[in-house]
């Protein structure tokens, strides 16, 4: 009930009037910040001084664990030096420009196909399928819009705070969907302990969960649910070796990747699944989820 009234709340409000919602709460303090967009979001309070779910505690590591290191791997541009340092090249997508503003983009020397993002955001791209009829104008109020925002305000997550805003440009992937299949392991204490695959299934986005056996999981979070889980991937072992590489040292973070044509792709770090406001079906499982993650190893920070 309470994820179909949380969706209900988005589709009337919109995503712009969400946003303008959060902005204008930039005087509260990170923590009291925090403790009202869980309240609304979940639908109950949030308990931060004896932190037990995992949504609740990641709330508790968004306000103290302040690792310099998570400013790069919230990078989109940056956080390749460090995938490239934990498991070797070839494992990011080739990254075809980087621009400071939309206009100095040379659209002349990028190939047909393309895909543009910001390096600050999170989810601020557009994907170029063919330079005849892509739309420009759109692109450019997406990802200048983009640019003049500091995602921090809106999500208290400190990471992104001080990321220099770029555009980049990079390879387009082709796995022949409109959208490619996301491998997001999630990690605790950096070993992966389960799987969540998006796909494309009629025109919307599905989930599938699975542990690192490839058993379904018996609980679905924000997104529409699959009916089965999809074939297991072929390069599954090399995806889950390589998020236990990535997520050694993170008390939690979520290494999504892409497998196209037998090689694996990592795509981006996600410290905060969802900003740490994911209902979950049944909810027991925030709870059992929570119980996996430690986080007694994290000197907390002074408020």
């Amino acid at each position: 009930m309470r994820i179909a009234i949380i969706h209900g709340i988005k589709k009337l409000l919109g995503k712009n009037m969400i946003s303008g919602f959060y902005r204008s709460l930039g005087f509260l303090s990170d923590e009291k910040y925090i403790r009202l967009i869980y309240r609304l979001r979940m639908g109950k309070k949030l308990n931060l001084e004896n932190p037990r779910t995992f949504t609740e505690k990641l709330q508790w590591l968004k306000l103290n664990d302040h690792n310099p290191m998570y400013t790069m791997v919230a990078d989109k541009l940056a956080m390749r030096e460090y995938v490239e340092k934990k498991i070797g090249q070839g494992h990011t997508v080739s990254i075809l420009g980087t621009w400071k503003k939309f206009s100095d983009i040379d659209f002349e020397k990028l190939p047909n196909r393309f895909v543009l993002k910001t390096t600050h955001d999170s989810g601020s791209f557009v994907i170029c399928n063919d330079k005849a009829s892509f739309d420009k104008g759109k692109a450019k109020k997406v990802l200048s819009k983009s640019l003049k925002r500091n995602y921090y305000k809106t999500t208290r997550e400190w990471q992104y705070k001080d990321i220099e805003p770029q555009i980049i440009a990079e390879e387009y992937l082709d796995e022949g969907k409109i959208n490619l299949t996301d491998y997001k392991f999630f990690c605790f204490n950096g070993k992966p302990v389960f799987m969540y695959c998006e796909e494309e299934a009629s025109e919307h986005l599905t989930q599938a969960i699975a542990d690192m056996q490839y058993n379904p999981m018996p609980f679905s979070m924000e997104d529409d649910k699959a009916d089965c889980l999809p074939p297991k991937p072929e390069q599954f072992d090399s995806m889950e070796m390589i998020s236990q590489k990535l997520s050694e040292g993170f008390p939690f973070v979520r290494v999504d990747m892409y497998c196209v044509k037998d090689k694996v792709y990592v795509g981006e770090l996600t410290l905060y699944h969802y900003g740490g406001y994911t209902p979950f079906n049944p909810e027991e499982w925030d709870l059992k989820l929570g119980d996996m993650l430690d986080i007694s190893g994290v000197q907390a920070k002074a408020q």
